[in-house]
Parts: C-alpha cells; sequence; structure tokens
C-alpha cells in the first residue's frame, strides 16, 4: 500500500473518531501548504475568507446575507452603539429623527389585539377623508389586522408609504365597517410632547427626543409660555433617548452665558472639540429645572450634564442612562449604513458620560432595581457613567397592591378609557379646556364604572383594602387616559399624570421633600 493512500485512510478514520469530519485532501496539500499571506494588522483576512467562500464554497451564496453578517460580527466587537443598518432600518431610523414622514396621519393604541385611533392629525391625510378617533382599524389595503395580535410597527409600515401614493384603510366604527381610501402625505413629527402652565409663574414643557425640528418647537413652545407668564420652567427629559446633538446644543444655548461649555468630544482619530455658548440664548435669565431617569440618554445627557456643571439649573429624578458616545453615520449606495462611534462625550467639568460596556450591558438598567439604586442614592456612583442628579426622588414601591399590578398585566386602564370614549365620543370630542376637562371628569364617576368594567372583562376585583390603597393613584391614571381623548391630547394627558409624578412634586416644591435626598455623585 502507498504511503498517500494510507495517509489518506488514516485521516479519513480519524475524522470518523473525531466526529465524522469529512476531509477533501489532495497530494500537494501534503507536500507543500498553501498559505494565504495575511496579519492581523490589517484587514486583508477578512476580504479572502468572502472570497475563498465565493469561489469553493458548495452551494450558492447570498452574497448580501454573508456580508451582512460579517458586518453586524466585526461592529458587535467595539461597543454597544456601533450597528450596521439595513436599508429598510436606515430609513426608519432617519425617518424618526428627521422631524417628518409620508404617511396617512394617525396616532393610534393598541388596548387588545386591535388598534384604536387616538388622534388624527389636523389637516392631515386622514382628516381630510374623515377618520376619527375611536375608530377600529380592522385592514390595511387587503391585510387583516384587527383581532390577530399583529405587531404595532407592521402595522406602522404598511400604513407608511411615499407621498402621493394611495391605501385602503378600513375601520369599524360602531356597528360600521367603513373603508377610506386615503392619499399618503408629508406628516410633521413633534419631538415637544406637551407644554402647558403648572401656575402663575411656572411652566412644563416635555421633550420626547431631539429631532430636526426639536429647537424651533421648544422655542415656539417657551415663547407661548412666556406670553402665559413663565418665569420659572420645569424642563422634563426622562425617557428621552437623545437624537442629534447639533439640537442639544442649540437648546443648551438657549440658557448659557457666553464662553459657558456644554460639552467636549474626544477620542483617538478625534482631537478634542470644545462647544461654547455664544451667550445670545433667550431663556439665559430663565429659572430652570430639570427632570431625567434611567430612560434620558445621549444629548438628554449631555443638555443636563451643560445645565449642572455650569450651575444653571437642578437636575431632578434619578441617575441617566449612560449613552456618551459619538456616532458618525456612514452611508452606502446600496441604501444601507452604519453608525460608528468616533469619540466620546465628556461633561464641562470632565465627566465621562459614557457607563462601562459590560456583557449584561442591555440589561445594566434592570439591575440597578436589584442593587437598590432606585430606592437608595448613596447606591449611585459617578464612575457607572450617566447624569447624576441633584436631588434624588426614589421609586415609590408603596402603590402596587395587588389589584393594581393585575391591571397593568392586562392593561385595563387603557382598554376602560378606550371603551368609554366609545361611549362618550361627541363629549369628549367637544372639550378644548383644561378646568371644563377636570369638571366632566369629576362627574363623570370613573371610578364606579372601572371597577365594574374590571369585573366584567378581567374577572379583576381588589381584595378587602386594596381598592383605598390604590384608588387615587389609579384613578389619575384613569383620568389622564380618558381626557387624552378630548381635544387637548397629550398636554392633557401629562397635566393629569403630573399630580402623581413625585419627581414633578420634588421639583415643583420650593422644600426637597424628606424622601428626596441631594446627590453628592456631582
Amino acid at each position: 500500500m502507498k504511503s498517500s493512500n494510507f495517509t489518506s485512510i488514516a485521516i479519513a478514520l480519524s475524522g470518523i473518531v473525531l466526529g465524522a469530519l469529512a476531509v477533501l485532501t489532495f497530494q500537494d496539500v501534503f507536500n507543500q501548504k498553501k498559505e494565504l499571506r495575511t496579519q492581523y494588522q490589517d484587514w486583508r483576512k477578512l476580504n479572502l475568507i468572502l472570497q475563498k467562500i465565493d469561489e469553493n464554497y458548495v452551494d450558492p451564496v447570498d452574497r448580501q446575507k454573508i456580508t451582512d453578517a460579517a458586518v453586524v460580527a466585526a461592529l458587535a466587537e467595539l461597543d454597544p452603539h456601533s450597528v450596521y443598518l439595513p436599508p429598510e432600518d436606515l430609513e426608519e431610523a432617519e425617518t424618526s429623527l428627521a422631524g417628518g414622514f409620508d404617511g396617512i396621519g394617525i396616532q393610534f393604541n393598541v388596548p387588545n389585539d386591535t388598534a384604536v385611533v387616538i388622534e388624527v392629525i389636523p389637516g392631515g391625510p386622514s382628516e381630510k377623508v374623515g377618520l376619527m378617533p375611536g375608530d377600529r382599524l380592522l385592514k390595511v389595503d387587503s391585510l387583516e389586522i384587527a383581532g390577530r395580535k399583529y405587531p404595532q410597527d407592521s402595522m406602522v409600515r404598511h400604513m407608511r408609504g411615499p407621498a402621493g401614493t394611495k391605501v385602503m384603510v378600513t375601520v369599524k366604527r360602531g356597528s360600521e365597517v367603513i373603508p377610506f381610501e386615503i392619499t399618503r402625505d408629508k406628516i410633521p413629527t413633534h419631538s415637544v410632547d406637551a407644554a402647558f402652565m403648572v401656575g402663575d409663574t411656572t411652566g412644563y414643557i416635555r421633550l420626547s427626543k431631539f429631532a430636526r425640528t426639536t429647537f424651533k418647537e421648544f422655542n415656539d413652545a417657551s415663547k407661548d409660555l412666556r406670553k402665559q407668564g413663565m418665569k420659572e420652567l420645569i424642563f422634563d427629559l426622562r425617557d428621552n433617548s437623545g437624537g442629534y446633538l447639533d439640537q442639544a446644543l442649540q437648546l443648551a444655548n438657549a440658557f448659557l452665558e457666553k464662553g459657558d461649555t456644554v460639552v467636549y468630544i474626544e477620542g483617538l482619530h478625534r482631537k478634542r472639540e470644545d462647544y461654547l455658548a455664544d451667550g445670545r440664548g433667550a431663556l439665559k435669565d430663565m429659572k430652570l429645572k430639570v427632570l431625567i431617569n434611567d430612560g434620558s440618554a445621549s444629548s438628554s445627557e449631555i443638555f443636563a450634564g451643560a445645565i449642572q456643571d455650569n450651575h444653571r439649573g437642578l437636575i431632578y429624578g434619578r441617575r441617566s442612562f449612560g449613552k456618551g458616545l459619538v456616532q458618525e453615520p456612514v452611508f452606502f449606495t446600496d441604501g444601507s449604513g452604519i453608525r460608528l462611534t468616533v469619540a466620546r462625550f465628556y461633561t464641562p467639568s470632565g465627566r465621562c458620560i459614557q457607563k462601562p460596556y459590560s456583557k449584561d450591558y442591555a440589561w445594566e438598567v434592570y439591575k440597578r432595581y436589584d442593587e437598590g439604586e432606585m430606592v437608595d442614592a448613596d447606591s449611585m456612583n459617578v464612575s457607572k457613567g450617566g447624569i447624576i442628579p441633584d436631588v434624588f426622588v426614589p421609586v415609590d414601591t408603596t402603590r402596587a397592591s395587588d389589584f393594581y399590578i393585575k391591571c397593568n398585566r392586562k392593561a385595563t386602564t387603557m382598554r376602560f378609557s378606550s371603551a368609554y370614549f366609545d361611549a362618550h365620543k361627541s363629549e369628549l370630542g367637544a372639550i378644548s379646556d383644561y378646568d371644563e376637562l377636570l369638571k366632566y371628569l369629576d362627574r363623570a364617576r370613573l371610578d364606579k364604572q372601572f371597577l365594574a368594567y374590571a369585573r366584567e372583562k378581567d374577572g379583576l376585583v381588589p381584595k378587602p383594602g386594596e381598592w383605598e390603597e390604590s384608588k387615587s393613584y389609579m384613578m389619575t391614571q384613569i383620568k389622564a387616559l380618558v381626557g387624552r381623548y378630548s381635544k387637548l391630547g397629550d398636554n392633557a394627558f401629562y397635566h393629569l399624570y403630573l399630580q402623581i409624578d413625585d419627581v414633578f412634586a420634588a421639583a415643583r416644591s420650593s422644600v426637597i421633600p424628606s424622601e428626596a435626598k441631594e446627590s453628592i455623585g456631582r
């Protein structure tokens, strides 16, 4: 037997022992190894591997799928925020911050398994054809979306489309089923969720994101509130995940003196760059209190850090998310792109906003509950990243009765508010004054109706003492949800909800509550 044959047999047998590994061999492989020249210091190995797959793989290869997978895997080794965005994801990400999109102009909730229209944008395509709040969405074109637990983001994708194109939306209104042919158009999106006065001289503005139109929206809202007598602003950035840096810079500039540092950035390939206020802001004399929580990230933290380090206002709430990385977009001709981290954000005093990377980075916020940070200021530490508030306000865990938790799990309050609106559409739809809304809600005796609804629809009945324990908290939520169906929209919702908001109460009060503690981590 020739040695080459013996070698081949030995290799085959070894393959069986090692788990049925089949190896195709050639004589010259044993005589001389053919190694492709590459080093870890360059990127050639990745290109060579993809080339060899393309030239030699046993089956046809989907180049797009393989390339996308390689890019995703490579970026995953860098940091949690350097990401690859395929064309559809990139378009959606850009649209969410652009300040407008093409669509039909409605806002809806899905309290059960069917979407319910809660707002029809004035002047938009849906209003023009007659869609109304309370309409149930049954179909988009031929796609049935009612009663199927259809994903909400998929519903949105089907309703959106280029301006000028048509879509058929079928709704249920009472017992009637009505089809509407809607011509899509440009729909403005807003980042100021609510703006109203909460006292003779105190205004409140809630900002949901830093989009292309944010500073203009904020400027318009603050001008209106100043006309109403605002001398102090409570600025709510809770759950604001950030957005465009330039909008955060403009917003901070409105409050700071000339030469004040807003933020600076620095990275291995990016020299330190400081962003300074120009001193021409219109709100330099406005008293300011900023509300943050663990959902406040990126541009929200830049703004809060600038206000705090320049001693321009007080920060209330709990430690912010800790997202202090500068992403630079890179676009490709196929419509895809990446967001690559190129630097870090630092507050004026030199604090790095970014929290440490960890294997459980995505769940770090939830760990704060386990570690006691949500109820104890001493558990906060500046080394953990984020912005530490000047005034810490703990999570209130005393309101969560068993009845309250069960209603939350079944979205009973949201579904009740939707059902109530169905039965009182004309009354609610006519209310455009906040004081009038409060009187209406007080007369409505919603507590008895809610308890009956919870019992009949979900089989939920509070145990002795539970309703008395949770009533004030739950009924304020219910009134806020019902009030949202009035012409006041989100202004009504937040105005009512603030009545049970401990962070807002701490900011509103001139005396820090006993349960709130000044942070020492600045």
